[in-house]
């Protein structure tokens, strides 16, 4: 038997007593922000049942902004006590979940018999299409050519590094951190260490100077000696070579933010992971250590999306390597 409840943006018809939230073709900003508010409208109804099926039957291209929308929906299912299933995935969709691991945390069926459930595995994947600058070969290639000079420019200047490093204060040589990618996908990033060993457990006690999903001081007094040297030259990102070498970045593209940031985001600023994450960006160039406020790093990552080309990124590559030579310019 199916009913269906008052017609809304995303219909919820009931099928053998459960509850299908069917979607549209496509999950980007727009949906996916509907989609968040129908799902915790949905939620705040009362009796509640013990699972909601998300109909993906019709849904052939979701980005990162859909990605978002289902992290916060499934947050706000589990504190009800709610299971989300999604039902019938087209491959498109598919690599996107599977990328972003969001695969191993939803259960995924082929068949409203909730008790058959299939893996991404027995899916044939196709890889995600969410910014024309992420399937560009052009692009990749200019990657693989910069990362190589890149990685030898940082071959050459190791030793004095390490050594300044290790001189100044005791601990590793380089930085390992977590950061979201293309997507929210997650990846180590690798840096030279500009700060002290247990940086990261002193960072609840630093005020953060600036506004929304980012932390900035500028006076921090966790980064070292050698280190403010470092980051104002932007030497301690030479080792990030290595991750747009491996794919996890380009040479240019959005700040790559780390998952406390991500757990903070509103479905549209997920927008700014549809792209790769890059070492320089227009945040880079026309924002820096300046920007302390979140909204203007998304209206800079907002605006590469919109102005990308592969001469931009030319041109972006040029700007900064001029503003590495001007006075003060370093981030903090």
């Amino acid at each position: 038997m199916t009913t269906q409840t008052p017609e809304t943006d995303f219909p919820i018809v009931i099928v053998n007593n459960y509850p299908v939230m069917q979607m549209p073709p496509r999950l980007t900003i727009l949906e996916a922000v509907t989609f968040k508010k129908v799902c915790h409208h949905f939620l705040g109804k009362s009796p509640l049942p013990s699972q909601l099926i998300i109909d993906f039957s019709q849904t052939q291209f979701m980005d990162s902004s859909g990605v978002g929308a289902l992290v916060h929906n499934y947050k706000s299912a589990k504190n009800k006590n709610v299971q989300l299933i999604l039902y019938n995935i087209h491959p498109p969709v598919m690599a996107v979940l599977s990328m972003t691991g969001l695969d191993e945390v939803f259960p995924i069926t082929l068949s409203l018999d909730t008790q058959q459930k299939t893996t991404a595995s027995s899916i044939r994947e196709h890889p995600p299409e969410t910014h024309p600058s992420v399937r560009s070969w052009i692009k990749r290639l200019i990657d693989i050519v910069g990362s190589l000079i890149g990685l030898v420019i940082t071959g050459f200047l190791f030793i004095p590094i390490a050594i300044a490093i290790k001189h100044d204060s005791s601990g590793p040589i380089f930085f390992q951190q977590i950061r979201c990618g293309w997507l929210g996908k997650r990846f180590k990033i690798i840096k030279f260490r500009s700060m002290c060993v247990d940086a990261e457990a002193q960072k609840h006690k630093i005020p953060n100077q600036a506004q929304g999903a980012i932390f900035k001081n500028p006076n921090d007094p966790r980064i070292t000696k050698v280190g403010k040297f470092l980051r104002r030259t932007s030497l301690d990102e030479l080792p990030q070579f290595w991750n747009v070498l491996k794919g996890d970045m380009s040479l240019v593209g959005t700040r790559p933010p780390t998952p406390d940031e991500v757990e903070r985001y509103e479905v549209p600023q997920w927008q700014r992971l549809n792209v790769k994450p890059g070492m320089t960006g227009e945040w880079q160039v026309y924002g820096r250590s300046r920007v302390k406020d979140f909204e203007e790093v998304i209206k800079l990552d907002l605006r590469y999306q919109e102005n990308w080309s592969h001469w931009y990124d030319l041109q972006l590559i040029f700007r900064t390597i001029l503003i590495l030579f001007r006075k003060n310019s370093g981030a903090f």
